[in-house]
């Protein structure tokens, strides 16, 4: 068995990886992602609530005087949480809405006007106040070239029938905060690179260790000698696998089939041709020594005789291996009627010289074409196989009636006689190459008619049967072979 091969374009080690590392690495910058998100929504929010702390407390602190002033009296905690460290500037303004308006929830406190009562002047302010009193609003915006995170928050007071608004403003820089984001980032990428080398060498060494079954059949089957076509092992070979080996030993089977066959064939062919080259070649040895002219002149015949018989065998050898090629011949509408009446007056002129009665038969329930999808080529060689199987073994004076129709949705084409038949127990062995039936009754044939008629049978979706035939004249029965076809579909 020749093996052939094809240079691989990569190992399956290589192509594994190269599907499962782009998919892992994929999947941690998707982490990644996520886990930037969640550390910035986390900072965002711890941040914020400890920016909130100190406009809470300055809130609190605005009480009236008894003259209905304002003062601010923020504790000490407060100057503590407002003071600007290195990397972190802290900013806050309180003032009063003046004059007051009768609704702050949802409107643009950029146009307010206002009284400084603590703070640094011309912090930015939120575009719209919130809805309620004392909720908070963040945003952002530049103070001196800084970019600056900014919370405020308003509120009504009423002291003996006087009304105020005031507008807290407490923001920070944002260096400290996108350090800290950076720095989460980082030893982020750091761990998600690390699980990345983790990932690729675990995935290096599964692949390498699962592969090592296959590795070892590979090299089996390289070591393999050319006609060792046994079924290869799949016990230890995984279980995601077994059903390629198990399709792998079931190609090797058909191959080995195939292989038996054709050693078969070539073995019988030689056999046969064996035979008539050696008469050949003992008559031409006698005619070449043999004086009288008369006798020479009958040797000649013989090999004549002889040369024709072999030339039959060698036709019927090409003809069985095209019927067992893979290669279909062109298909198209054929009327079997017509087809095997032409093929009875082929074969007249065979027939007489044997002293034989060949004829056709019309049915008279069959239509006047029996119509079929199948090779015409085909289908003639077949039939005319099965005729001059007959007129090989019917005998001589015997009678062959060829006749074709329709029965039960299929067509049919039967070429009966009244000869010496063959016995039930036989006919299905007769198919096989070489196989003439009886010992005692071989005929003129190789033993190749019928299993050529049946190859050629089976490439058009047909079949073969063989029956019992007309009646002879010894009180036994002839033999009756049916080709069956199917029907053409309009």
């Amino acid at each position: 068995m020749a093996w052939h091969t094809r240079q691989p374009r990569g190992s399956m080690h290589f192509w594994l990886l190269v599907l499962l590392i782009p998919g892992t690495i994929i999947l941690l910058l998707v982490d990644s992602w996520s886990d930037y998100q969640v550390v910035s929504r986390l900072t965002r929010e711890v941040y914020d609530t400890a920016l909130l702390e100190p406009a809470k407390v300055l809130e609190t602190s605005i009480e009236f005087n008894s003259d209905g002033t304002l003062r601010i009296d923020p504790p000490f905690y407060a100057q503590v949480m407002l003071e600007s460290k290195a990397g972190n500037r802290k900013y806050f303004r309180v003032e009063e809405i003046y004059p007051p308006v009768p609704k702050l929830g949802g409107i643009s406190a950029l146009g307010l006007e206002n009284k400084t009562l603590l703070g640094m002047e011309g912090l930015p302010k939120p575009d719209a106040l919130p809805q309620k009193e004392g909720v908070p609003v963040y945003y952002n915006g530049m103070y001196r070239n800084d970019e600056v995170r900014m919370v405020g928050l308003w509120r009504d007071l009423h002291y003996d029938g006087g009304h105020r608004q005031i507008l807290v403003l407490v923001g920070e820089s944002l260096s400290l905060r996108l350090a800290t984001q950076q720095e989460a980032w980082r030893q982020g990428l750091f761990r998600d690179a690390r699980m990345l080398i983790v990932a690729v060498l675990l995935v290096w060494f599964s692949v390498e260790w699962a592969l090592q079954p296959l590795g070892r059949l590979r090299r089996e089957i390289r070591a393999r000698e050319v006609e060792n076509l046994m079924p290869l092992e799949i016990d230890e070979v995984p279980r995601e696998i077994v059903p390629l080996v198990t399709a792998v030993n079931h190609h090797i089977g058909l191959y080995r089939q195939v292989l038996d066959k054709e050693a078969q064939f070539l073995a019988d062919a030689s056999h046969q041709l064996r035979t008539p080259l050696a008469i050949m070649l003992t008559q031409a040895q006698y005619a070449r020594r043999e004086p009288d002219i008369l006798q020479v002149r009958e040797s000649l015949d013989a090999i004549v005789r002889q040369l024709g018989q072999t030339s039959r065998l060698t036709e019927q050898l090409l003809s069985l291996a095209h019927a067992s090629g893979k290669i279909a011949a062109p298909q198209g509408k054929v009327d079997l009627n017509a087809l095997a009446r032409d093929i009875v007056l082929q074969y007249l002129p065979l027939a007489r010289e044997k002293n034989q009665d060949l004829g056709w038969a019309d049915s008279s329930e069959s239509p006047a074409t029996v119509l079929i999808l199948g090779s015409e080529a085909e289908l003639h060689e077949a039939i005319a196989n099965l005729v001059h199987n007959a007129i090989n073994h019917a005998g001589t004076a015997s009678s062959i009636t060829v006749s074709a129709g329709v029965e039960g949705g299929r067509a049919w084409v039967s070429v009966r006689d009244n000869g010496v038949g063959l016995d039930r127990s036989l006919r299905d062995s007769v198919f096989a190459r070489f196989n003439r039936g009886s010992a005692t009754d071989r005929g003129e044939g190789s033993g190749l008619g019928l299993a050529i008629a049946l190859a050629y049978a089976e490439r058009n979706r047909g079949t073969i049967e063989l029956r019992d035939g007309d009646a002879s004249s010894d009180g036994g029965c002839g033999l009756c072979a049916i080709l069956w076809l199917p029907l053409w579909q309009a």
